[in-house]
């Protein structure tokens, strides 16, 4: 009876990841106005019923969506900690993710933006937005030592160069971003003044 009930929760899981991937392509095509019970199962291939048998609302399921690219966030900032051996690596390796994230993930990552935004004018999305800030802050300096202003600093700085690099007609490569992202974890090096 185990292998029966573990093979109905793997599918069902299966099914609730492919609604959620689903809805985040609907939200990168078409933005989040054509997120519907129906639009989603068409584009997850499931029944429509599925969605309300998976999610409280659509609301329910921009939120999972959201919480999803948190998760995977989480794990694009553990394969790059992985590569970094030296602080003097990060703005580089910063500039690679931004570039994979603009290039070979551009639909997810515009999805995730569309949805980042809303939160401002749905509250049921603000606390899935606030998770993805505390994740960053929490991978920073490994969430010890970090001076808040600072940080939200270089957090407004990553969203800024995403979303210029998403509305630009030709996406910048590493190399145009590394400058920038080093100016932005050591601006005292480019100011000619000493550290604090």
């Amino acid at each position: 009876m185990t292998e029966v009930t573990d093979g109905r929760r793997l599918k069902g899981e299966r099914r609730r990841r492919a609604i959620v991937d689903a809805a985040l392509r609907v939200v990168a095509r078409e933005g989040v106005g054509a997120v519907s019970h129906r639009n989603v199962a068409r584009e997850a291939g499931v029944p429509p019923a599925s969605i309300a048998y998976y999610f409280d609302g659509i609301d329910d399921l921009l939120v999972a969506s959201l919480l999803d690219g948190c998760e995977a966030l989480v794990e694009q900032i553990a394969a790059v900690r992985a590569e970094v051996t030296d602080n003097a690596q990060w703005p580089r390796a910063i500039a690679e993710l931004l570039v994979r994230m603009i290039t070979e993930h551009r639909e997810r990552t515009i999805g995730e933006y569309e949805l980042y935004l809303l939160a401002a004018r749905r509250p049921a999305l603000r606390p899935a937005a606030r998770r993805w800030l505390d994740l960053i802050r929490g991978n920073i300096n490994d969430g010890d030592d970090g001076d808040d202003p600072v940080i939200s600093a270089f957090i407004a700085g990553i969203d800024g160069l995403l979303i210029q690099a998403l509305i630009a007609d030709e996406p910048p490569s590493a190399d145009d971003l590394e400058p920038v992202l080093r100016f932005l974890m050591h601006p005292y090096d480019h100011l000619g003044v000493p550290s604090p």
